[in-house]
């Protein structure tokens, strides 16, 4: 080859590597996070950033190195990070978190006196320290209008109540899950989806409740990860109860080995069950209604 050629001539050249922009950003509200244009800024996992955001400037953890946009987010028109939080931002932080803490203490005593069943989880301090907003628990619908009132004249700021669930309580709580990892709901996922238990039969798992169920006592949010793929593996593997011919045998499907993507089947001659690839069937049919 030339090596005189330009290298946009040459027919070795290299791709020019995707621009790297765009950081993913959490805040101390488990489960809100966001993507952030980084503009200049050489920000790494871990730094603490100021970003703009529908509620105005917020404090938040980059969590991962900065990459280029994925296929979803070219062209869009992401929220900036202001800045790499500095000594201010910090001590502003700490004035939050000491607030907050006097905070639970003024809820409980107000609750009390308007004799409001309520169970405080968390208080979280706006970034600007201009709204406090207090998620709680309760076994009905609590009218909380008279707390809202008195809150406010108690912390000189505006008020927000929000009731919520088992799950956003341990999402807001945050725990070490059977799996060894921080609690999915309070380290990245975004939005509960719905979980069924026929994900986890799908998935051949075990249906004891207290496996099944998560830190919050509702079904696991992570049985829902590999349901698709399980799906789809499924689609491939003739329904069970089946009749078949195989190079080992005529018989009958007996189970699944969704990952092997493996049958088990019984022997019509001596009733002994034998595992099969699909390349061990005669006629290999694509069934979807087992």
């Amino acid at each position: 080859m030339d090596t005189d050629l330009p290298q946009d001539f040459r027919t070795d050249a290299v791709a020019a590597e995707p621009v790297r922009d765009v950081v993913d950003v959490r805040f101390r509200v488990a489960g809100r996070a966001g993507t952030y244009d980084a503009g200049t800024l050489d920000l790494t996992m871990h730094d603490l950033v100021v970003v703009q955001t529908e509620r105005g400037p917020e404090l938040g953890e980059v969590t991962g190195h900065l990459r280029p946009r994925w296929p979803n987010e070219v062209g869009l028109r992401l929220p900036r990070v202001l800045r790499r939080a500095d000594e201010r931002d910090r001590s502003r932080a700490d004035h939050n978190r000491a607030q907050e803490s006097r905070a639970q203490g003024v809820f409980a005593s107000l609750a009390a006196k308007h004799q409001l069943q309520a169970k405080l989880i968390r208080a979280d301090y706006r970034f600007d320290g201009g709204k406090a907003v207090f998620y709680f628990m309760a076994a009905t619908r609590v009218d909380f209008r008279g707390l809202v009132r008195d809150l406010a004249q108690a912390l000189h700021t505006r008020v927000e109540m929000r009731q919520i669930g088992d799950r956003d309580e341990t999402r807001l709580i945050g725990g070490v899950g059977p799996c060894g990892r921080e609690l999915c709901c309070s380290s990245w996922l975004r939005e509960f989806a719905a979980v069924s238990v026929k994900m986890a039969k799908e998935q051949d798992l075990s249906l004891n409740p207290s496996k099944l169920a998560g830190m919050c006592g509702r079904l696991k949010c992570c049985l829902r990860y590999e349901y698709d793929t399980y799906l789809s593996l499924r689609r491939e593997l003739p329904r069970i109860g089946k009749k078949v011919q195989s190079v080992k045998g005529d018989g009958e499907i007996v189970k699944h080995l969704t990952l092997k993507q493996h049958v088990l089947l019984r022997r019509d001659e001596d009733g002994l069950v034998v595992e099969c690839s699909l390349e061990d069937l005669v006629e290999r049919r694509h069934d979807t209604d087992g």
